[in-house]
């Protein structure tokens, strides 16, 4: 007894409320409601669109806070707008849970605990799921989930796809527009607010997967997986080509050009073949025409390969203007070695036609991959070989 009034002081001092999204679920819906106001009356439940007995049971409460969608819109709509009313009525935390039944609420203390030691972070509760029960294709969406979580913000956590998590609303509220409104907002909203630089946390939590003739579940999978996936392809090309070169320009703008090269090359902690590696990525990137993308592509894709990501974007500036026409040039008379043709005039014609483009500017992306991809593999090798012989060994550099 004292444990619970000891958490809802605590849900009160926190300016935290209890966020519950549901649709076709009164079946399980009253027990989580009964088990949440054992914490808190400070819950806002959104019904979206329900069609079952979940008016009915809704009628029962309220006392508390009830929003309703007159048709089923989809679960990120129903946060997006139960975050909205909690920022209107002054809270500072959120913490959401389902409906159905999976999430155990008497594990909202932990949220608490967690938010204390690290304020507006965004915590997320992280599900076992390598428990008995816990359905094959729920598992691969997870660990899919997780691994592209990482490749867009950098960051390692347990469980992408839990709704069971306390949102940091303030930060919400810098969010203007959002393109999801389905269950693939939850992975929205996560990607952007770790792109903001909110610290994205883990606790762990139980979670009750009901045997499989008594499961309700609202998750089509091949059409909410393929949305999933949609999502995750959009954010990774922001990632690597936007967020994540951006990210670490900014890390670079705060040291000076001397820290900058002790960390990234004299101190470096990459093997050669590393280093070397990162020089061709640069090199690559540097001939490819994507003008004006050199950089960012190079960045990106050394991130996404956990490469030398300096090394990499200063080799890339190989493109600059005094070398272009060089580069051109090149490029098209490796294009015109590589598809057999005259390589050492343009074909002209007294009109932009499609002849013109075909002869020319097609000759000259394939002499790009080609030139790009053999001064890559010369770099690379030519820098292998310079670091086999000046470079001292790591472990030899502090004696």
């Amino acid at each position: 007894m004292l444990e619970t009034l000891s958490v809802k002081q605590k849900l009160i001092d926190l300016k935290s409320c209890v966020i519950i999204p549901t649709y076709n679920n009164d079946k399980t819906l009253e027990d989580v409601l009964q088990r949440v106001l054992k914490f808190t009356s400070d819950v806002i439940i959104v019904n979206d669109g329900s069609t079952d007995n979940t008016p009915s049971i809704l009628q029962k409460y309220n006392h508390l806070q009830i929003l309703t969608i007159s048709r089923n819109t989809g679960k990120g709509n129903a946060l997006q707008i139960a975050f909205k009313h909690a920022i209107q009525l002054g809270f500072r935390y959120a913490i959401t849970i389902d409906s159905d039944g999976q999430h155990f609420p008497e594990d909202v203390p932990l949220f608490l605990d967690r938010i204390e030691e690290n304020p507006d972070s965004l915590i997320l509760g992280a599900r076992n799921m390598s428990q008995d029960g816990i359905p094959v294709t729920s598992n691969f969406g997870n660990n899919f989930s997780v691994f592209w979580f990482r490749v867009e913000t950098g960051i390692n956590v347990p469980d992408v796809q839990t709704g069971y998590r306390l949102y940091p609303l303030y930060r919400i509220r810098e969010l203007k527009r959002h393109f999801s409104v389905k269950f693939e907002y939850e992975v929205e909203i996560l990607v952007r607010l770790a792109w903001m630089g909110v610290n994205v946390l883990s606790v762990p939590v139980r979670i009750y997967y009901a045997p499989k003739e008594e499961r309700v579940s609202h998750f089509r999978k091949v059409r909410d997986f393929s949305r999933v996936s949609i999502v995750n392809t959009i954010m990774v090309f922001m990632a690597l080509l936007w967020i994540r070169p951006l990210s670490f320009l900014r890390h670079l703008r705060r040291k000076s050009i001397k820290d900058i090269i002790r960390e990234y090359v004299i101190d470096s902690n990459d093997s050669n073949a590393k280093l070397a590696f990162s020089v061709a990525l640069g090199a690559f990137f540097g001939i490819m025409p994507i003008w004006g993308w050199q950089m960012l592509a190079a960045m990106g894709m050394a991130s996404l390969l956990r490469l030398n990501k300096f090394i990499a974007l200063a080799v890339s500036n190989i493109s600059i203007p005094p070398l272009i026409p060089f580069i051109i040039f090149i490029s098209y008379l490796a294009g015109g070695w590589t598809l057999g043709t005259n390589s050492t005039t343009f074909y002209y014609t007294n009109e932009f036609k499609m002849d013109w483009i075909k002869h020319n500017l097609f000759q000259y992306l394939v002499g790009s991959l080609v030139f790009g991809a053999v001064f890559a593999i010369v770099m690379g090798s030519l820098t292998y070989l310079l670091l086999e012989i000046f470079r001292k060994p790591k472990s030899t550099k502090n004696l």
